[in-house]
């Protein structure tokens, strides 16, 4: 037998993900009793969290190596 504590976090998933649905549903219903527009706010796409990985040069020497640009600018203070 399982515990339902341990049973409850496959049922709050779903609830969890239709909180945005609900929240928008009520708050469409509270504008249009009060006679505003409810617009739903634009939604980010969901994105990886991992980054690619750069791929390195295969012959290994075509590497260039700059200066940051407070170094660069350091630099041509110098000179004048």
């Amino acid at each position: 037998m399982v515990c339902l504590a341990c049973l409850l976090p496959l049922f709050l998933i779903p609830v969890v993900n239709a909180l945005p649905l609900l929240v928008d549903f009520i708050l469409g219903k509270v504008y249009r009793l009060f006679g505003w527009e409810y617009r739903k706010p634009e939604r980010v796409p969901p994105a990886c969290p991992y980054k690619p990985v750069n791929k390195k040069d295969t012959q290994g020497g075509n590497e260039t190596l700059t200066q940051p640009e407070s170094q660069k600018v350091a630099v041509d203070d110098k000179q004048d």
